[in-house]
């Protein structure tokens, strides 16, 4: 970790500072231009390859609400949304990410986005009808780091459904919570994304200042986005969120009930990176959704910033159970504004499945101890090591 000095170790094994401890060597320069004021994560649109399998899956398993739908697309919300839709389901040829949307505080937010995004030499679409349902005048960017951005401040209001007792299930999904991106250089996100207003809240990196991962947050939670050392442009989770651990645990049993336990790819579990419940689930097309619950305030100007050492086992899972390697690997493409997939640029700094999963990976729970973890539990992965 660098900049150690500066960092203050707690009692739970992590260190905090008042600075992000992050720097590139390679920055995307600042722009001149105001960034756009942006509130929160609000919507994604996915691709998807049969519509109707997704449906299953979206609205009969985990109970997202349908606002409309028809032969080619479904918009989904959760419980408290009171926004058109939190998730779009487009029908297409190939499984991708088509648009992380962004909800910003005004109108003119949208033209600080295309100052902003203009100066950055980036290709800037605006579309005053906005590009899906229920959405008005929008700015589509491919960003800097590849990925699909848009901007929004008008949309359609539609019923909360927080009152609808009657219609909720075990397992509601109550919030969109955040994005997961993969992306090959971290520091490099995280200086764009703090350009862009977002300040971190998490990040874990190596005694070598190898820096594997980054939260980030505009809304006073842990994350609207994170950034994933990986291969990439590539998007590796959408995140919604539940009320209570419960409700997660009645979606593991729907799942097992309807014989649909392989969509369970990791968890139930506990962070240690922001302290939330947690559960992975993969839709038909292989996009990874995460199911979330009780992490923290993030919302006060010296709100502290978190550092993991990547080798602490408990930082992916505080109870130190497996990450299973199709974690680290598998992602989703993310398209560019044509609907082209983008190119997927290799990572070429250390990542985090090879360093602690490795041949000569190895991971810890209490640093200070001599003796090595035993063998069935060495790796962070035990059910792959067995594999």
């Amino acid at each position: 970790m660098t900049n150690r000095e500066d960092m203050t170790l707690t009692s739970s094994g992590f260190f905090v500072s008042q600075e992000a401890p992050i720097v590139t060597d390679n920055p995307i320069p600042t722009p001149a231009a105001t960034a756009p004021d942006v509130l929160r994560c609000a919507y994604m649109e996915l691709v998807v390859t049969d519509l109707a399998a997704s449906r299953v899956f979206y609205v009969d398993v985990l109970g997202l609400y349908v606002t409309q739908e028809d032969d080619e697309s479904i918009y989904l919300r959760s419980t408290e949304e009171f926004i058109h839709h939190n998730l779009v389901l487009r029908k297409g040829p190939i499984a991708a990410v088509a648009a992380f949307s962004y909800r910003v505080r005004t109108p003119e937010d949208l033209d600080r986005a295309v100052a902003f995004y203009t100066e950055l030499g980036c290709e800037v679409r605006r579309n005053p009808e906005g590009f899906v349902e229920g959405i008005g005048d929008s700015v589509r960017v491919i960003d800097p780091l590849g990925f699909p951005y848009e901007f929004f401040h008008q949309t359609d209001h539609v019923e909360r459904m927080s009152w609808r007792y009657d219609v909720h299930i075990p397992g509601e999904l109550v919030r969109l919570d955040h994005f997961n991106q993969v992306t090959p250089d971290v520091p490099r996100a995280v200086k764009y994304m703090q350009d862009l207003g977002f300040r971190v809240t998490e990040d874990i990196q190596d005694e070598e200042g190898t820096v594997y991962a980054a939260w980030m947050r505009r809304k006073p939670t842990v994350h609207d986005t994170a950034m994933t050392g990986g291969d990439g442009p590539r998007m590796h989770h959408v995140c919604f969120a539940t009320h209570e651990k419960h409700n997660i645990l009645a979606i593991c049993d729907k799942l097992g009930a309807l014989r649909r336990s392989d969509a369970i790819e990791r968890g139930p579990g506990r962070h240690g990176v922001s302290n939330a419940f947690y559960l992975y689930l993969r839709d038909p097309d292989g996009h990874r959704v995460e199911v979330y619950t009780q992490d923290y305030y993030t919302g006060d100007p010296d709100n502290p910033v978190i550092t993991w050492d990547v080798h602490d086992n408990q930082r992916r899972d505080w109870w130190g159970n497996p990450v299973v390697p199709s974690w680290y690997t598998d992602a989703s493409l993310v398209l560019d504004l044509d609907g082209n997939p983008q190119p997927v640029v290799a990572r070429t700094d250390s990542s985090e499945m090879a360093v602690t999963i490795g041949a000569d990976g190895f991971s810890y729970t209490r640093p200070t101890d001599e003796d090595a973890m035993p063998e069935w539990k060495q790796g962070e992965y035990k059910l792959g090591h067995q594999l």
